[in-house]
């Protein structure tokens, strides 16, 4: 019941009006008002940011703010997390190419819209990691790879928070997502990209075909969650991606076997 009236609330409320006036008043003048209230409500660190914090316009560009050069350093792991936020889970994929978030089954062929490539990374690794609305939003290239194809599916799109991934339908393979996939020295990795509650917004950065670890790639508008899929036998997580633990652009995310 609770899980049907959370669905029902979302579906009455996240549709394209309800998108486009949190988009406009985001990035309106308006909104630079609510920065500091922001900035406390979340208690967001502000010594790395690079601007001063009295020079953003708008709360959006508040969100989608850059750091300074040098504060996100590199571990020397083959993979990094290409994003600051949270360890949802990081564990094996089954053999018939599902995983599990929160309990809930995600289908990787529904998830990428297709059977072919869902099957190359069955018995693979995967990690989930959130984005809280206080986290840093840019996202970076978790290892050096070529870009082989990227796409989006999806269109509206649950919360990727708590609730969301208890309660949505399905959000992680139903949602707004954006899916690149890199060939690597280990093997291909793909990177979906998942877009949040009301706001679809990902925008891409970096359009080459060569991505360098920690380079920005792109950024998110509001809280969005990262997931990374890695094909079998080929990479292993360092021992401090655990569930529940944070975890910074550049901090070591897994290691070539």
């Amino acid at each position: 019941m609770k899980k049907k009236l959370y669905q029902y609330t979302i579906e009455l409320t996240n549709g394209p009006m309800t998108s486009g006036l949190l988009q406009r008043f985001a990035k309106s003048a308006g909104s630079r008002s609510v920065i500091q209230n922001y900035v406390k409500t979340y208690n967001i660190k502000t010594e790395d940011i690079e601007q001063p914090m009295d020079s953003f316009s708008s709360l959006h560009e508040f969100f989608i703010r850059k750091l300074r050069p040098g504060s996100r350093p590199q571990a020397e792991t083959a993979v990094v997390s290409p994003v600051d936020g949270k360890v949802e889970i990081a564990g094996k994929i089954h053999p018939d190419s599902r995983f599990i978030v929160k309990g809930q089954e995600y289908s990787l062929s529904e998830l990428m819209g297709s059977e072919k490539l869902a099957e190359r990374y069955a018995n693979g690794n995967y990690a989930v990691l959130y984005l809280s609305p206080a986290d840093y939003h840019r996202i970076h290239s978790p290892l050096d790879g070529k870009v082989i194809r990227q796409f989006v599916l999806g269109k509206k799109s649950y919360p990727v928070n708590q609730s969301g991934l208890l309660y949505g339908k399905s959000p992680i393979s139903g949602n707004y997502r954006l899916i690149t996939e890199l060939q690597t020295a280990g093997g291909n990795v793909l990177m979906v990209k998942v877009g949040a509650m009301f706001v679809n917004s990902i925008e891409l950065t970096n359009t080459k075909d060569e991505w360098q670890k920690g380079e920005e790639v792109g950024y998110f508008s509001f809280g969005s969650t990262v997931v990374l899929f890695f094909e079998p036998d080929r990479y292993r997580f360092t021992e401090n991606i655990v569930a529940g633990e944070p975890v910074k652009v550049g901090e070591a995310l897994a290691n070539m076997l």
